[in-house]
């Protein structure tokens, strides 16, 4: 088997294990797969493809052999180790926040702008998980009639946070139903039967890092520098499953049944 040979770093985690799943349920022709995380997931095995594979340690030489590196590990792993995947010859795929707004690094939702892939210099970026739903329904409508404006408003689950804020709900759930005590611990306020109008800290402009981040990942993937962009991002006490209301300002008017009509081609229709 002659695929090419792939790295997933943040395997144990919730993204990661999706990772695998997409990697099965497409049945990439990969020849191998490594699998790392922290030194705390060290020696776990999970299944690929039906067999076992022992998670490692991501070190700086992981990556030697490497044609693909998914990242998905948080910030601060991939400003470490990405560049020394990409030294060492890998593509690095990288699910975090680090080298999004990077000017030399692409930053690629494949229905939007596929063509900004040919410009990586070893490394792509994967949007925001709330920016990738929201600007696959925007392009195909800015493409025949330019946005000019737009005000989106999310409603994101706890598993954009990770495993920890999943249990974090869960334990809150039960507590709160059986009248014991309620502790938080992954986010600053009970999340269990609330809502927090917090994602990530707040910053100078008074948008949060969350918000800025829609706003300006949005600008750069639709090639749209000036469009005028409000982002609100609310936590809610929900599993698995992100949710947007977005109210747009066109250059034309465009009725429902138009938008219907573009929205309903195949992807790739361009």
């Amino acid at each position: 088997m002659n695929g090419p040979r792939v790295a997933i770093v943040g395997a144990t985690g919730l993204v990661g294990q999706q990772f695998i799943k997409v990697l099965e349920q497409r049945r990439f022709p990969m020849s191998s797969i490594r699998l790392y995380a922290s030194d705390r997931s060290v020696g776990k095995r999970l299944r690929v493809n039906g067999r076992e594979v022992e998670v490692g340690e991501t070190k700086a030489d992981s990556f030697e052999g490497i044609d693909i590196a998914l990242f998905s590990a948080g910030a601060d792993i991939s400003r470490q180790f990405s560049p020394l995947a990409a030294q060492a010859g890998a593509i690095v795929v990288d699910n975090s926040s680090a080298f999004r707004m990077e000017p030399d690094v692409p930053l690629v939702v494949p229905e939007v702008n596929p063509e900004d892939i040919g410009k990586h210099q070893g490394i792509v970026a994967n949007p925001n998980c709330s920016t990738i739903q929201m600007v696959v329904a925007l392009f195909p409508l800015h493409q025949v009639n330019p946005i000019q404006r737009f005000t989106v408003s999310t409603y994101q689950a706890v598993s954009g946070t990770g495993n920890a804020a999943v249990e974090e709900l869960r334990v809150q759930s039960r507590a709160v139903l059986e009248e014991g005590q309620v502790v938080a611990e992954v986010y600053p306020y009970q999340i269990a039967f609330n809502l927090l109008p917090e994602i990530d800290v707040f910053l100078d402009n008074g948008y949060t890092k969350e918000e800025w981040k829609m706003i300006e990942e949005t600008r750069k993937i639709m090639h749209a520098p000036d469009m005028a962009i409000s982002a609100t991002c609310v936590r809610v006490p929900v599993y698995v499953g992100h949710s947007e209301a977005v109210h747009i300002e066109f250059t034309h008017p465009m009725s429902v049944q138009e938008a219907d009509r573009f929205w309903l081609r195949p992807l790739g229709w361009r």
